[in-house]
């Protein structure tokens, strides 16, 4: 999705002392601190600073929108794993309603680092899957931080059957850095889970729309990313590998991370150029972790949008449509209608068409109470 379009879609103020600042964002500190100090002289000594504190809000906004328009790859994951970023189970509570969870892989137990529910979600009735990261020490301990067990992509995948059988679509909000790397892990065959879930998935004879919400790292992104429709929030990543774990590889040392964030191309910007994801959903100016309600908003008319264009399909047309999708990714090689056109020919009106097909669907989707 092109920037133009993105920051149409961005609130138009923000407020200050919202959120934690990252390190990128100690211009937007120090203004705050200065915004902070006039008000306190106005409390306490009655002296008016009305048009120095407006003054100072425009300024932070205005740096708002200069340091999140240029992102760089590293800045982006910062964003993406931000502590106040909403997760599955923010959208769950915001978004959807009627939300029943269910648990279990009848094999293992029951992994919390993957949720499963029905739900209602505008006029479409789902199965929502996403991956749940916690809140608190102990939640996060308890899920794993988001990394999932065998037992986690096996209860995914039952659950996908479940909805197949009674025709519901089917909703996958990615947010991990990758699959559990620990020896149970292993033992229960992680690999194996993620492979079946992949194949599984390419045949399933119901709509899927699979969104990065976050981090979208590794296989374990990959065990809920295969779908009809693969789209992802402005400011997540999408990777074969978390940066550190590329630059350890690589280098024998995360301090090259922001080298390797760049050489591994995870932004949205670069995997809708390759054609990896299908769309770009916009986030509130600053990220989603400033204006939640927003984000989830946006989020909402995407799914809508995506579910009632792909329930107009017959379900062999969409399957079809589904795995010739997943041939296509990789093709390094031009078509002939494009051999004799240049790279910069080609490129922008594939852009441009996505933009505008997804600005018709968000368009299209707000007529639709959510």
């Amino acid at each position: 999705m092109n920037e133009t379009t993105t920051a149409e879609l961005a609130p138009a103020s923000v407020p200050l002392n919202t959120v934690p600042y990252l390190e990128f964002e100690k211009p937007l500190q120090r203004i705050e601190h200065d915004v902070q100090q006039l008000e306190r002289e106005t409390r306490e000594l009655g002296r008016e600073h009305v048009d120095d504190i407006r003054q100072q809000r425009t300024r932070f906004e205005g740096t708002l929108k200069r340091l999140y328009g240029s992102l760089t790859p590293w800045e982006t994951v910062l964003v993406a794993r931000h502590p106040k970023r909403p997760l599955s189970t923010d959208y769950l509570k915001t978004i959807f309603r009627d939300v029943c969870e269910l648990h279990g892989d009848r094999s293992f137990g029951d992994d919390k680092a993957i949720i499963t529910a029905f739900a209602r979600l505008g006029p479409h009735k789902v199965l929502v899957i996403g991956h749940n990261k916690g809140k608190e020490l102990k939640e996060r301990m308890a899920c794993n931080f988001g990394c999932a067990h065998p037992e986690g992509y096996r209860k995914a995948l039952q659950k996908m059957r479940l909805a197949e059988k009674y025709g519901l679509p089917v909703v996958c909000l990615i947010d991990t850095q990758g699959a559990y790397p620990g020896i149970g892990a292993e033992e229960r065959g992680i690999s194996t889970a993620i492979a079946v879930n992949l194949m599984e998935m390419a045949r399933l004879r119901t709509p899927i729309v699979s969104v990065v919400i976050g981090e979208g790292g590794s296989g374990g992104a990959l065990g809920l990313g295969v779908a009809d429709r693969v789209a992802m929030l402005q400011h997540a990543f999408y990777s074969v590998i978390s940066p550190e774990g590329c630059a350890a590889i690589l280098w024998k040392t995360a301090e090259r991370r922001q080298h390797a964030a760049e050489a591994l191309g995870l932004t949205a910007k670069e995997l809708i150029r390759l054609n990896i994801v299908d769309d770009v959903i916009p986030e509130p100016l600053g990220g989603a972790h400033r204006d939640p309600e927003i984000a989830g908003a946006n989020l909402a008319a995407y799914i809508i949008a995506s579910l009632t264009e792909l329930k107009r399909l017959k379900v062999d047309t969409l399957v079809r449509k589904r795995q010739e999708k997943l041939r296509s990714l990789g093709g390094f090689f031009e078509a002939p209608s494009e051999a004799s056109m240049s790279h910069d020919e080609v490129k922008p009106r594939r852009a441009t068409s996505r933009a505008a097909r997804l600005t018709s669907r968000l368009t299209r989707a707000t007529e639709v109470t959510v």
